[in-house]
């Protein structure tokens, strides 16, 4: 027969593992609120029953069982989740990244309004019509100048704005690079603590959930991909063991050549850190590096933040400058330089009130940087020398009419030829649109990551209402198992003190 003895211990064993499983539901409520907390569970096993199977065994009617354990303390997290919010969350930095630089650029074109490009040069168009009703008078001569310098003036502060902002950009993508480069190493820190832990049989639980969320902020940046490496030892086979991060294509794919950013197999705690490439002549970005792999084309990366940010800046692509602001600048310099031409051919071949010929209204410096390089010339600081007429006769205002009509002349632009209106017109129309395609998809990337996230807590975060319930379950076993102890000790008390006491 078993030991009197026996009950004790299964009962013990009882306290014990309902205690360590009242323990975790206390810490699950303390972190019901801390951000990106898997809650915790104890895994409850039998142990070994009694008696084992041999040739001395007790003749009993069968195995009896012998408690309970706590196998082990596991946080509640499903992976998969957490792959699809990464995805989301990668889309969702790319787009918001692209929004905001869209948006930025639509403050400083300013279109329509009473102070943008186009309202300003149709002042100037109908200055020139209203010198050619009086084309002797210096007071609309002066208008018609200070027209002109406010339309090379408004050139010159959108391609400076714009420039700015660029740059701006480019700063932004350098610190997101740096960013990425302090999540790796944090990550791969945390790799090394996990990978001395798990072999001693335990699960850093904490560690794991610092390491979710900083792979969790690293999709934001870049697309990656993460896998995992075991430690070794007597690591349980639940254990996590270290992650490897593997940076993926433009189609979420890993590379010809898989670009690991951490290499658990080789080293949990190195990191291949990042930096941006830059063409030594356009200074556009031109490439990524990553440490141990080669150079990466801009349009080979997939989405997020970075990739956003160096789209807006402006990148190489099989040789020629690609980008939200580079397209954007080359169009102003284009309008700036065909209109600055145009408008000076039409002046030189016209006369000033002095009977002299061949006067230019602007000047610039080729065609590239056109728009910022954009001014009055000098000829111009002598109202006389303003063409209106086409010969030397008092009263023709024929040239003014001829320079206001330069507004519907067709130029040539990359692409096709258009007036300057068109053009203009079909370069504020794109912008609005990409912005207006951004501004969805952000939002779309947003309620997507949004509903993830929603499915993610359902399952890892922390159900206040279902842990007081848990509290109450393993209050009443707790109980249960301190009364069993009683009754065994009762028991024993009646066997030791109450039985051989006859005949005294």
């Amino acid at each position: 027969m078993t030991s009197t003895f026996h009950g004790l211990e299964t009962a013990r064993r009882g306290m014990f593992t309902q205690q360590v499983a009242l323990q975790t539901t206390g810490n699950n409520i303390s972190n019901a609120n801390t951000p990106r907390y898997s809650r915790q569970r104890v895994n409850f096993s039998q142990t070994e029953a009694y008696p084992a199977a041999a040739r001395n065994r007790p003749q009993i009617p069968g195995q009896m069982g012998t408690g309970v354990e706590a196998g082990s303390v596991q946080r509640v997290r499903e992976g998969f989740l957490d792959t699809q919010f990464r995805g989301e969350n990668n889309k969702y930095g790319y787009w918001n990244s692209r929004s905001e630089a869209l948006e930025k650029m639509e403050d400083i074109m300013n279109e329509p309004s009473d102070n943008g490009l186009a309202k300003t040069m149709d002042r100037f168009w109908q200055s020139l019509q209203d010198l050619a009703v009086n084309p002797e008078d210096s007071g609309a001569r002066s208008v018609v100048r200070q027209r002109g310098l406010a339309v090379a003036e408004t050139f010159n502060y959108l391609s400076n704005s714009l420039s700015s902002i660029q740059e701006d950009m480019k700063s932004q993508a350098e610190l997101v690079g740096k960013e990425v480069n302090s999540y790796l190493t944090q990550i791969a820190n945390i790799n090394q603590q996990i990978k001395e832990i798990e072999p001693h049989g335990y699960l850093p639980n904490n560690l794991y959930d610092e390491r979710d969320k900083l792979v969790d902020q690293l999709s934001t940046l870049v697309n990656v991909k993460v896998t995992k490496e075991p430690s070794g030892g007597l690591a349980l086979p639940m254990a996590e063991g270290s992650y490897s991060i593997e940076l993926l294509d433009v189609k979420g794919n890993s590379f010809a050549t898989p670009v690991k950013l951490i290499d658990s197999a080789i080293n949990p705690q190195t990191i291949n850190t990042v930096s941006i490439n830059y063409d030594s002549t356009s200074k556009m970005a031109e490439s990524i590096t990553v440490v141990g792999a080669t150079p990466i084309n801009i349009t080979d990366v997939s989405g997020g933040k970075l990739k956003g940010l160096l789209e807006a800046y402006g990148y190489e692509d099989n040789g020629s400058v690609k980008g939200i602001y580079p397209e954007m600048l080359n169009n102003l310099d284009g309008m700036a330089s065909q209109f600055a031409n145009k408008f000076n051919e039409v002046h030189q071949a016209g006369t000033g009130l002095d009977g002299q010929t061949n006067y230019s209204f602007f000047d610039l410096t080729g065609t590239s940087g056109a728009a910022k390089s954009i001014k009055l010339h000098s000829d111009t600081n002598n109202l006389d020398h303003i063409a209106a007429a086409k010969s030397a006769f008092n009263g023709d205002g024929s040239n003014a009419l001829a320079l206001a009509d330069v507004k519907n002349t067709d130029l040539a632009f990359t692409g096709g030829t258009a007036t300057l209106q068109s053009f203009y017109e079909g370069a504020i129309g794109k912008m609005a649109v990409d912005a207006q395609q951004a501004v969805r998809l952000t939002d779309n990337s947003a309620v997507l990551s949004d509903a993830v996230e929603q499915r993610r807590t359902s399952v890892s975060g922390v159900s206040l209402d279902e842990e007081m319930t848990n509290m109450i379950q393993y209050q009443h076993a707790y109980n249960a198992s301190a009364r069993n102890i009683t009754v065994i000790d009762e028991m024993l008390d009646k066997i030791i003190n109450g039985m051989g006491v006859g005949g005294r």
